[in-house]
């Protein structure tokens, strides 16, 4: 599956199946949660967060992709992340794009 985040595929004309998306809301462990409140005080980078993170980007990125291929595309254009705090400790991470069959 090819992804993009321009709106286009150079050279290639495509058919436009419609949006898709995934989501996940992601938490971490009370005492990592815990840690990371302590380093706060300190300052730097909280890597359990970043962790956490990256894990649910690729998390929705998948189920981005999954949707694409219940609908038979074959790429995604214009995709683009978002990311909310839901509460403390927990994040929502949205991947979403446009599915595309390539002609």
């Amino acid at each position: 599956m090819k992804i993009t985040t321009i709106d286009t595929i150079p050279g290639t004309d495509f058919e436009v199946l419609g949006l898709v998306k995934g989501t996940i809301v992601q938490s971490k462990h009370f005492g990592r949660d815990l840690l990371a409140g302590l380093k706060n005080l300190v300052g730097g980078e909280i890597e359990s967060y970043t962790e956490m993170l990256c894990e649910a980007r690729d998390i929705a990125t998948k189920r981005m992709i999954d949707e694409a291929t219940k609908m038979g595309a074959d790429a995604i254009v214009g995709v683009r992340y978002g990311s909310a705090s839901v509460m403390e400790g927990a994040a929502e991470v949205m991947a979403y794009g446009t599915a595309v069959k390539i002609k």
